[in-house]
């Protein structure tokens, strides 16, 4: 309705879920408001006002400057906070550090990455193209604040639909144990949802959890236990308490999952994290798990199966979602 139009508007704004590339519409009693894309049917059960979710033709906004009107070839851009990042490799980055500038307006810094994203605790070398030189940063995702340091900590907006299915899933009076914690998007995402969920974020990067802390002090959230160590030698402490077991690291997930298994209440979910070829997606990692689960004479069953995102040529980030008993 209209006169709930405004509240939800700067509510949508703050949560950065208001689609800025197309128009707002209004139609006799009804306004409406363009959503970015992505899952949010749970963080929306938080605006002020009555709301319905629809299918809608927007208008897009005339005469905004896009990349495509200044560059011939818009190379791939992530935006972290008001840092844009390129590829070292990018033809004439400072031409496309300059168009990026001029058409992202809450861009300060544009940085070129120097190489892949490498080492135990994930992190990549930067330099800077344009702008002020830094590579720390406060980013805003469904009305969470994170800061980072890029070259600290690995963090990325690309899994920002991911984080908010997950949210879903998780009810008031569960525990979650994040085991790879980083600076907090899937725990203090979920923490905020209810002051009686109860999150333990591990990581072992000692950066990664003193930017953890420090969100928690940020987003003023008190259920979130923040743990520096390994999640394979933590996981003792919790044993058979969590509800939901999140393991976000694609690449070595399944070096944790006697772990994961070990953390696991009855009926618990693993919601385990992957990087498989495109001609075996799930099952080996479905393997892995079932095998970890029976030498801790567990069952499994499969709840959930999905391709994340493209991650290489052929390749594919997965989760996979069990339910423990």
């Amino acid at each position: 309705m209209k006169k709930n139009g405004e509240p939800i508007r700067r509510e949508l704004l703050e949560m950065d879920l208001l689609d800025k590339s197309v128009r707002i519409s209004a139609q006799r009693e009804f306004l409406y408001l363009p959503l970015t894309e992505g899952q949010h049917e749970d963080i929306l059960k938080e605006l002020p006002g009555e709301f319905e979710l629809r299918e809608y033709e927007f208008e897009e906004q005339k005469g905004q400057l896009k990349l495509e009107n200044i560059l011939d070839e818009v190379p791939h851009i992530e935006v972290i906070g008001d840092i844009a990042l390129i590829e070292d490799d990018v033809a004439e980055p400072e031409r496309v550090a300059d168009a990026i500038m001029k058409v992202k307006k809450n861009v300060r810094t544009v940085l070129a990455a120097l190489g892949p994203v490498e080492g135990e605790f994930r992190t990549r070398r930067f330099r800077t193209i344009a702008g002020e030189d830094r590579t720390s940063t406060v980013h805003t995702e469904y009305g969470c604040r994170y800061y980072t340091d890029m070259e600290r900590a690995y963090f990325t907006p690309r899994l920002a639909t991911e984080r908010s299915r997950i949210l879903a899933q998780v009810s008031e009076g569960q525990t979650v144990v994040d085991m790879f914690a980083g600076v907090g998007p899937y725990s203090i995402m979920i923490a905020k949802k209810s002051p009686d969920i109860r999150v333990i974020a591990i990581d072992k990067n000692p950066d990664a959890v003193d930017f953890l802390r420090r969100n928690i002090e940020l987003n003023s959230i008190s259920n979130v236990e923040a743990i520096e160590g390994d999640a394979n030698q933590e996981a003792v402490r919790f044993a058979s308490t969590a509800d939901h077991v999140i393991m976000n690291l694609p690449h070595n997930a399944h070096e944790f999952l006697d772990a994961a298994i070990k953390l696991c209440a009855p009926g618990a979910i693993i919601h385990y994290y992957d990087i498989t070829p495109g001609d075996d997606l799930f099952d080996s990692s479905l393997n892995l798990i079932r095998k970890s689960a029976s030498r801790a004479g567990r069952t499994i069953q499969l709840t959930g199966s999905r391709v994340v995102r493209s991650y290489a040529p052929r390749q594919f980030n997965v989760c996979i979602e069990v339910k423990v008993s």
